[in-house]
C-alpha cells in the first residue's frame, strides 16, 4: 500500500461494480482491490435476480473495499424497473448491515432521509444525486441544484451532468472549488472527460474509474489503470498546472503518454490531459486561469490557435500556423510557438542523410530537392515553409486547388491537386511528406496517393503517427523509398514544448523510450 503515503489529495477513486450475478460482482470486487481502487460502487439495478436480505449480507461481507450501493431506476438512467418501496427497502437494508455509502435520487432523497433519521450508523452517509443526461445547466443553476440537494439531509453532494462542450466543464469546476460540502461533481461524455482526470485539483470528493477497459456505468468513464499510472491521479492537487493537447478528434493522441510519464520523471508539479475542442477561442477564453499554462495545438485548431495568441513567434507568424501556446504566470499573456517544422525537417534530413551518408556538417540535403506537401493545413503550412527555408523547391498538392496555391504563392512554390499526384513527375528522387490525417486510425486503409506513383520519390514522411507504419510508408518502403515515421516528427517537437511547459531540458532518452513501449 505503498502508493498511500504520497497523495497530493483527498479524492477518493471508486469501481463501479456492475455484473448480472452477486458471484461475478465478488470477483469484480477482488480486481478493483488489486487495481488500488479506496471505495467500489456496487449497482445492484444491474444484477438479473436479486434477494435482498441475502444478497446484500454476502456482497458486504465478500467485499475486501468499502462499499457504495446503488440501485439506479430506470427514471434516472439506470436499469431498475420495479416498485419504489421495494427499491428503498434494499438500501435500507444495506445500511443496516454495514454498508459505508448509498446512493439515492434527489427525488426521493428528502423522504428518504427522514425515514432513516435517528437511525444512521456513525460512519455510514448518504450521498444524494442528480443527473442530468441532456447539458450542463449554468452556474447559478447549478448552485441551486447543490442548494437542493443540500436540504434534503445529504452527507455528500453528487451531481453529474452531460458535456455539450468543453467549455460547459469549467462550471462544474465552479461548483466544485466553491463547495462547502463533500462533492461529487462529474460532466459525462467524450467532452466531458478532463471532470474526471482533473476533480482533485479542485476538490472532488471521489471519481470513478473502470476495472474492466471498455466496461463503463456512466459514458466517458476512464479506465481505473490509466487515471492512476497515466495521469498520476493520486499526485494532482490544488497547485498542479494542467496542460494539454487541443484537437478535434484527440483520443488518438500520444501526448498524454509522454508527458506525464516525463513529468513524472523530473518530479514536475504537472498534469497533461486530452482536450476535445471544438471552438478554440471559446475554449482559451474560459480556461483563462495560469493553472491552465500551457497546449499543444493539433488538427484543425493550428492556424485558429494562433489568432488567440497575444504575441507569436515570428517563425509561427510566417507558417501562419501555432502548435505551442504558453500562457505567462506573471500575466496570463498568451504566446504562440511553432515546434512542428523543426521536428519534421530535422528528422527528413536525418533520414536524408542516412540513407546517402552525408556528413551533417554539409548544406541541408534538403537543398535543390523537389518536395512535394500533401495538405494545405497547419502542419502543411509548417513543412512547406522549412523545406524552403532549407533550399528545397516546393510543391503543394492539396484536394482542393485554391487551397494549395494559395500556400504555394505564400511561400513561393507550385501547386497541384491530389489527384494530379499520381503522374506527377518532373523530375526522380523528390521528396514526399503528408500532412493530412489520410490513413490515421481508425481509417488505416486509406492512403493519400496510389502506390505505383511512389517510385518518383527517393524519401516518403507521415505526419501521420498512429499506426507508426501507416499503408503510404509501407508502400513507400515497398517502392524502395527510404521512410521516416511521423513518431520522429512527433518527438522532434515534443522536446521543445516539454522545455517550454517546464522550463527543464527534455529527457530525450527517456521519450524515444517510452514511444517505443507505447
Amino acid at each position: 500500500m505503498g502508493s498511500r503515503e504520497i497523495r497530493k489529495n483527498q479524492t477518493l477513486l471508486c469501481a463501479p461494480i456492475m455484473a448480472e450475478t452477486v458471484d461475478k460482482m465478488v470477483i469484480n470486487m477482488d480486481k478493483a482491490k488489486q487495481s488500488v481502487a479506496d471505495l467500489v460502487e456496487i449497482r445492484l439495478d444491474s444484477l438479473k435476480s436479486f434477494n435482498p436480505y441475502e444478497d446484500l449480507k454476502t456482497l458486504i461481507k465478500e467485499c475486501p473495499l468499502p462499499t457504495l450501493f446503488t440501485y439506479r431506476p430506470k427514471w434516472e438512467g439506470g436499469q431498475y424497473d420495479g416498485d419504489e418501496k421495494k427499491r428503498l427497502d434494499a438500501l435500507r437494508l444495506a445500511m443496516e448491515f454495514g454498508a459505508d455509502y448509498i446512493d439515492v435520487e434527489l427525488q426521493v432523497a428528502r423522504e428518504f432521509n427522514e425515514s432513516i433519521f435517528g437511525k444512521k450508523p456513525e460512519k455510514f452517509k448518504v450521498i444524494v444525486s442528480s443527473h442530468n443526461y441532456h447539458d450542463t445547466p449554468s452556474v447559478e443553476d447549478l448552485g441551486n441544484l447543490v442548494a437542493r440537494i443540500q436540504g434534503t439531509g445529504a452527507d455528500i453532494v453528487k451531481i453529474a451532468t452531460t458535456a455539450l462542450e468543453i467549455s460547459d466543464v469549467a462550471r462544474i469546476f465552479q461548483i466544485t472549488v466553491h463547495s462547502q460540502v463533500p462533492i461529487i461533481a462529474i460532466v459525462m461524455g467524450e467532452r466531458g472527460f478532463i471532470s474526471r482526470i482533473l476533480c482533485p485539483k479542485f476538490g472532488g470528493f471521489l471519481s470513478f474509474g473502470t476495472i474492466e477497459s471498455g466496461v463503463v456505468s456512466a459514458p466517458g468513464q476512464p479506465a481505473m489503470k490509466d487515471l492512476l499510472t497515466l495521469y498520476n491521479f493520486r499526485e494532482i492537487g490544488p497547485d498542479t498546472k494542467v496542460f494539454g493537447i487541443i484537437g478535434k478528434p484527440v483520443g488518438h493522441s500520444k501526448s498524454p503518454i509522454l508527458y506525464n510519464e516525463a513529468f513524472k520523471s523530473v518530479g514536475f508539479n504537472g498534469v497533461y490531459v486530452p482536450f476535445l475542442v471544438d471552438d478554440i477561442a471559446k475554449f482559451l477564453q474560459i480556461y483563462s486561469s495560469i493553472d491552465f499554462a500551457g497546449f499543444s495545438c493539433t488538427i484543425p485548431h493550428k492556424e485558429d490557435a494562433l489568432k488567440c495568441c497575444d504575441e507569436v513567434d515570428p517563425v509561427a507568424k510566417s507558417i501562419g500556423a501555432v502548435n505551442c501556446v504558453i500562457r505567462r504566470p506573471t500575466d496570463g499573456k498568451m504566446f504562440g510557438y511553432n515546434t512542428d517544422y523543426v521536428g519534421a525537417i530535422s528528422a527528413i534530413e536525418d533520414g536524408l542523410r542516412g540513407s546517402h551518408n552525408i556528413s551533417a556538417t554539409a548544406d541541408s540535403p534538403l537543398a535543390g530537392k523537389l518536395f512535394v506537401v500533401i495538405g494545405a493545413g497547419g502542419a502543411g503550412k509548417a513543412l512547406a515553409y522549412g523545406a524552403k527555408e532549407k533550399g528545397a523547391r516546393v510543391v503543394i498538392a492539396n484536394r482542393t486547388y485554391d487551397r494549395a496555391r494559395e500556400l504555394a504563392n505564400t511561400i513561393g512554390g507550385d501547386a497541384v491537386t491530389l489527384a494530379d499526384l499520381e503522374n506527377f513527375h518532373p523530375v526522380d528522387g523528390m521528396i514526399l511528406a503528408n500532412t493530412t490525417s489520410i490513413g490515421m486510425q481508425p481509417k488505416v486503409d486509406e492512403t493519400p496517393i496510389p502506390k505505383h506513383a511512389l517510385r518518383f520519390y527517393s524519401l516518403v514522411f507521415d505526419a501521420v503517427y498512429t499506426p507508426k507504419i501507416t499503408r503510404l510508408l509501407r508502400e513507400a518502403e515497398e517502392s524502395g523509398a527510404t521512410i521516416v515515421s511521423g513518431l520522429e516528427m512527433f518527438i522532434g517537437q515534443a522536446y521543445e514544448q516539454f522545455e517550454r511547459f517546464t522550463g527543464l531540458p527534455a529527457p530525450k532518452q527517456l521519450f524515444r523510450k517510452i514511444m517505443a513501449n507505447s
